[in-house]
């Protein structure tokens, strides 16, 4: 599965944050239901998501 990636297609602080929380919540329940392999891709998703540098991030006000 190939992505485009726009200059204008930037993610927000709080974004990135909602998606690795969600990235947490689905490790610890693949862990829950003993699916170790689910758990460490979740895991390895979530720190996989980029961040952005701080000359790049806007105000949220």
């Amino acid at each position: 599965m190939k992505t485009r990636m726009d200059a204008k297609n930037e993610t927000a602080p709080v974004d990135r944050s909602a998606l690795v929380l969600m990235l947490a919540y689905v490790e610890a329940e693949c862990r829950r239901l003993g699916a170790e392999a689910a758990a460490k891709h979740a895991a390895m998703a979530a720190a996989l998501v980029p961040e952005l540098a701080a000359s790049v991030r806007a105000p949220l006000h």
